[in-house]
């Protein structure tokens, strides 16, 4: 049916301020129809105009739902609210954005748990993408939202609330993604838009532009829907990482501590309190420029009395325990980020029994990033401080240090990504009032992806340097120049890998739902099923191919040939003809299976068939005279499963594959009372599932950073996270587009994992030391050899514990048309409390990560008939972003700093010609606000990225 903008008075209420706390965007809590028996919220024609009236729409969707949900509509044909739609899921209260390093929204979280606990659908098929970020692994069950063009939706769903029809999945909640479709637009239509975005860091131009066409049939019986879009997007960032923070692993004799000289102190003797150990002061001093120039003499013994006399006022035991960057080092990106979709949606509606449709899409990204880091060489370097300062956290704020080193890093990465879905549907009715309805939908999708990432590394001269850390990121002086290619750069500790990552993804499904009764009053039953799989491969030639045959090509003598200027203040390599000269592509092509890509994740893959069965009753009755609108149902949800990965057994390399299976119950309730006109009462009570991270199940061992001190095992006995949540809620609806919305919600999750972590000896591993790369080799060397190396392995577990995540979310949507026509503002808030109850509460608590405790948003508004302006402004708290133990430290965790957005978005319609061209002017973080997380302190940087401000034109109209 069609739907109408409600045209109730204006509220004045403006008493309510104190409840505008919050931000808010172009939403409202709503139901697809279907669903959970929210009929009404199903716009057969969305023909919406406008910020405004997108708005009222979400509106109206929300007041006549039945469960706790939040809805996203167009403003009009291929223009959203935003142009990302992980963007725009923002704006909904609740929901956490996680940004990529560049800037763009990634993937979203939902009331205080992870990404991966988010199910994502597509007209509600199940979706898995391949790609991943750029400084992402992606080794749970995240989708990608930026792979999917905004232009080709018209209305975005948050399901907080489930109900037994929803697919299972997503404890958290499922967000279902509908795509055009013809009779969305009855008539015939071209829509076309073109934009260039600017970026102050690439300093390049990004032009995109997307074509839509529709038409429909006189009679309304058949339809064609056809668009495309095409971007060639420009990636600039600037940015520093330290890969964690690392203390010195003195010997007994540099500690003074009576033991054998040649020994170390035990884990939480004085000089190791903390572990760590990741930097080796050199047992003498050794005979080169830099510490000549230094006024060291060469073969001078550096033991206890030594450090102290050379930093007045540090005795051993301190600098046993300073904490310096693993690798400090500036970070400059560059690159391509383009992107080309397709859309196709068939309907077909013969007579008023059938309507059947078919819907295609099809991504298709290629994406490269000259990255390039200049390291100062903290993790397994041999640094001598003098002079060393410390804060009271055992921070290096000052040093001067010799026997220092560099070296440029150049990862140059080439991805493609494709993605295709494909949906095909019908609804069939019958009976004499045709209150009979059968859907039928069948669906299949593939995504792969292949990143080629070689690496090239090679070493600067030893050398002196000031350093300096006032807080923000650490800082050097020193007097080589890391921009020159004739510095006297070395091959020597360097490496040239060819390493690539292939992931493929696959769902298919079916459902039939057979809904006896009309919309609002029926019982309706419905069988499902799915299959997902997923492989990761990581391919790599390290050390053995590819390096032995460049370094001979291309020594010492002739590498500066290969070396130029780089953008960032230090040397580049020339890419092209380094390649081209030493038959990268041979190797590259001829890399074999590695235990991971270096990305940091790992080979595997899973293969999950899913069954299940539900019924389901929608139903409407009064209570004190006024109307209430309930749900409930159970479904029934059984899950085989097959996780597969490569090990070494007998010497022998060969994939394992583990299965096992399990069932679940999943109940669910939903009720809506409206007890006055415009005051809504809701609650909602449920039992939800997330299943396993495969990755964390996969039967190997795997090292996850070069200097082979943290391995990741897999546990394949993981069991699924099982959610109990209890909602309760109001809304109170003020005329137009204006509501004031309060929601408290509580979630209980058993079987929720955390990070066991063990110090173990290397030859524990039951891994070949000769199987390890040769710069992992030299690692565990300088730590004693594989005899008396120890390793930090971790593993996930399922804590016998419960993970209760209270909160509340508040919303007011407000039009100001008493203080100037088409003036509004939305605001909303959310504020999360988590705790951890059981026998490994303590544990838990301290493996909750990524959740940000509060979060808001606020937008105000101006449109009229020709204009409109937007400025939002979205606001996250920071939060704990890893377990415990981070670089064998055991109370180092990383923790993200708050961080702010604020954003413009203006346009103007020029009516009077053809097509009503609207030009469109948008500027992305307005104020140039950085990301920045840290190391257990906050002067100690973990890493900060620069994504630059994003200014945008456009042009855009509907013929």
């Amino acid at each position: 049916m069609n739907r109408k903008p409600c045209k109730t008075e204006l509220s004045r209420a403006l008493g309510l301020l104190c409840l505008a706390i919050a931000s808010g965007s172009a939403f409202a809590q709503e139901t697809e129809a279907g669903q959970d028996g929210d009929q009404a919220v199903q716009l057969d024609t969305v023909t919406v105009r406008g910020f405004r009236q997108s708005l009222q729409y979400s509106t109206e969707a929300k007041r006549d739902s039945t469960g706790f949900t939040d809805s996203i509509f167009a403003e009009d044909i291929g223009k959203f609210p935003d142009t990302n739609i992980a963007e725009s899921l923002a704006r909904v209260p609740g929901i956490q954005l996680n940004r990529d390093v560049n800037g763009e929204g990634l993937n979203i979280a939902i009331r205080g748990l992870p990404n991966s606990f988010t199910k994502t659908t597509i007209n509600g098929a199940s979706v898995a993408t391949a790609s991943i970020g750029l400084d992402a692994t992606n080794q749970n069950r995240e989708v990608d939202l930026n792979i999917f063009p905004t232009e080709f939706f018209n209305q975005l769903t948050v399901y907080k609330s489930p109900t037994a029809k929803l697919p299972e999945g997503g404890a958290a909640g499922v967000v279902d993604m509908r795509n055009m479709r013809p009779f969305d637009m009855p008539g015939s239509h071209l829509t076309y838009s073109l934009q260039a975005d600017y970026n102050d860091n690439s300093e390049k131009t990004s032009p995109r532009g997307t074509v839509i066409g529709s038409w429909t049939n006189a009679d309304g019986t058949f339809g064609v829907l056809a668009g495309v879009t095409s971007q060639r997007g420009k990636l600039g960032v600037e940015g520093y990482e330290t890969i964690g923070w690392t203390n010195p692993n003195l010997t007994n004799a540099q500690c003074g501590n009576g033991g054998a000289p040649d020994g170390f102190p035990a884990l939480g003797q004085p000089c190791n309190v903390t572990g760590g150990n990741g930097w080796r002061i050199p047992d003498s001093v050794p005979n080169n420029g830099s510490t000549i120039a230094a006024g060291l003499t060469p073969g001078q013994a550096i033991d206890a009395a030594w450090l102290e006399a050379n930093n007045p006022g540090l005795s051993a035991a301190q600098i046993g325990e300073a904490l310096i960057p693993r690798l400090g080092r500036p970070v400059h990106m560059s690159g391509d980020r383009d992107r080309d979709a397709f859309l196709a949606s068939v309907q077909w509606r013969p007579n008023d029994s059938v309507e059947a449709y078919v819907d295609v899409l099809y991504t298709d990204a290629h994406r490269t990033n000259q990255r390039l880091d200049m390291n100062l060489v903290g993790r397994n370097g041999a640094i001598i401080p003098l002079d060393m300062q410390l804060d009271a956290n055992n921070v290096v704020t000052s040093a001067t240090f010799t026997n220092a080193q560099f070296f440029l890093e150049a990862r140059p990465y080439v991805e493609d990504v494709k993605y295709w879905h494909v949906t095909p549907g019908a609804t069939f009715w019958f009976g004499a009032d045709q209150n009979i309805k059968l859907d039928v939908q069948a669906n299949a999708s593939r995504s792969w992806m292949f990143r080629e990432s070689p690496t090239i590394l090679f070493n600067s001269p030893f050398t002196t340097l000031q350093y300096t850390n006032n807080g923000d990121v650490p800082s050097w002086t020193t007097g080589i120049d890391l921009n020159d290619p004739n510095l006297g750069w070395t091959w020597e500790g360097g490496r040239v890998w060819a390493q690539n990552e292939k992931r493929v993804t696959e769902t298919s499904g079916f459902r039939a739902d057979l809904q006896l009764g009309d919309d609002r009053n029926n019982l309706t039953v419905g069988v499902a099923w799915d299959n997902n799989q997923r492989r990761i491969q990581g391919f790599g030639d390290t050390g053995s191919g590819w390096q032995p045959y460049a370094f001979d090509l291309v020594d010492d003598a002739r590498l500066a040939d290969y070396i130029v200027p780089g953008p960032a203040g230090f040397v580049s390599v020339d890419y092209k003809r380094f390649m081209r000269d030493t038959n990268y592509a041979q190797y590259r092509d001829a890399a074999d299976e590695a235990a991971g890509p270096n990305t940091g994740g790992s080979t595997g893959g899973f293969d999950e068939t899913s069954k299940a069965a539900y019924i389901m009753v929608n139903g409407e009755s009064d209570i004190l005279g006024r109307g209430l609108r309930y749900n409930f149902g159970v479904r029934y949800v059984t899950t085989d499963q097959e996780v597969s990965g490569p090990v070494t057994i007998g010497g022998n390399r060969v994939w394992q594959t583990l299965e096992g299976d399990y069932s679940e119950w999943l109940p669910s309730f939903s009720a809506a009372w409206d007890v006055t006109d415009n005051v809504v009462l809701r609650t909602s009570a449920s039992r939800t599932m997330t299943r396993p991270n495969p990755s964390s199940m996969l039967p190997a061992t795997t090292f996850t950073d070069i200097s082979a001190q943290v391995a990741n095992q897999g546990n394949p006995d993981l069991t699924p996270y099982i959610s109990t949540n209890f909602d309760i809620g109001g809304e109170w609806y003020t005329g137009g587009e204006g509501f004031v919305g309060l929601t408290l919600f509580n979630k209980r999750v058993e079987g929720y994992t955390y990070q066991g972590v063990t110090t173990r000896p290397f030859r524990s591993l039951g891994i070949p030391f000769e199987d390890l790369v040769d710069s992992q080799q030299a690692a565990i060397n300088s730590r004693g050899g594989p005899d008396v190396a120890t390793v930090n392995v971790q593993q996930q577990v399922n804590a016998d514990a419960e993970l209760e995540i209270r909160g509340w979310e508040a919303i007011w949507v407000q039009p100001l048309s008493v203080v100037l026509e088409g003036l509004g503002f939305m605001a909303n808030y959310t504020k999360l409390d988590i705790k951890t109850l059981g026998r490994d509460a303590e544990a838990l608590a301290g493996n909750v990560y990524g959740v940000a405790p509060s979060l808001w948003n606020a937008t105000t508004y101006w449109e009229n008939d020709v204009a409109s302006v937007r400025l939002s402004y979205t606001w996250t708290e920071g939060a704990t972003g890893t377990g415990p133990n981070q670089q064998g430290i055991p109370f180092a965790q990383i923790y993200g700093e708050d961080r702010g957005q604020l954003d413009l978005s203006a346009s103007y319609t020029l009516k009077n010609i053809r097509s009503q061209p609207q030009l469109t002017f948008n500027v992305l973080n307005i104020t140039g606000e950085e990301r920045r997380s840290y190391f257990a302190y906050p002067n100690a940087v973990n890493d900060l990225y620069d994504p630059g401000r994003t200014v945008t034109v456009g042009i855009r109209g509907t013929f």
